[in-house]
């Protein structure tokens, strides 16, 4: 598969690197997880949906990961979902439908906030909101409070799991669901029973928080976190097909 050609926009000061197909509506745009870029197994299968579908697609690597300057320890939520709405904003046209994997599906809600004009629907693959809240204890909330920064192992790679004190007091100001969310489009999550990073009861919470009247929940028997096993993989491509039938 030909890929799209690796571009380059300026953005709050951070050189942002993207992938755009062009392509009818409404576009694709793939939000990655935290930690993660858009040349990962769910973002690149979503690509080859778009192209055996002649549909535009944007997905793009947050400042600090993946091909984009900065560095990550200076990354917060707040600033990454600042990058996401300038890149639908520049980058996009007309009806959008936004796919985020894990913090990525924190991120598109909010941009089914800000942008409902312009958001046709949305599919949380293991979204992950407010995990500054529940996916840490007290004891490592309160080390990241007093030393500025938290190092946890990281099942996925090498490097730690890293959470700085600005990344964290940024996601604490966004969190979602301890109201109910106003968000009126179609919505899909999906979500593996055997999530170890995110619980299924989280999923089973936005579900009820969601205002729209059309939210479904898929849930995978025996799957994990990454959700990228072809099974999984699949799923998640009828969940965006059916709402390209819809917004079409």
């Amino acid at each position: 598969m030909t890929l799209p050609e690796l571009r380059h926009i300026e953005v709050n000061g951070h050189r942002l690197a993207y992938r755009l197909r062009e392509g009818r509506s409404p576009a694709l745009m793939f939000l990655p997880g935290y930690a993660s870029d858009m040349e990962g197994t769910k973002a690149l299968a979503l690509d080859a949906f778009a192209r055996s579908q002649g549909l535009a697609m944007l997905r793009f690597d947050y400042s600090g990961t993946g091909s984009s300057e900065g560095r990550f320890e200076d990354g917060t939520l707040g600033g990454w979902l600042d990058e996401a709405l300038a890149m639908l904003d520049t980058l996009t046209e007309g009806p959008v439908l936004i796919a985020g994997s894990s913090m990525g599906g924190w991120i598109a809600l909010h941009l089914g906030l800000r942008r409902p004009d312009r958001v046709a629907g949305l599919v949380g693959i293991a979204a992950a909101p407010d995990f500054t809240d529940w996916g840490y204890n007290d004891d490592q909330k309160a080390t990241i409070r007093d030393s500025g920064r938290l190092e946890l192992p990281n099942p996925y790679g090498p490097e730690p799991h890293l959470i700085t004190r600005g990344f964290w007091q940024s996601g604490e100001a966004l969190r979602l669901l301890h109201a109910p969310v106003a968000i009126d489009c179609p919505v899909r999550l999906i979500h593996g029973d055997a999530d170890a990073e995110v619980p299924l009861a989280i999923a089973l919470k936005l579900l009820e928080k969601l205002r729209s009247a059309d939210v479904q929940l898929t849930v995978i028997k025996g799957a994990g976190h990454r959700l990228s096993q072809p099974n999984e993989i699949e799923a998640i491509l009828r969940a965006v097909a059916a709402l390209i039938g819809d917004a079409s």
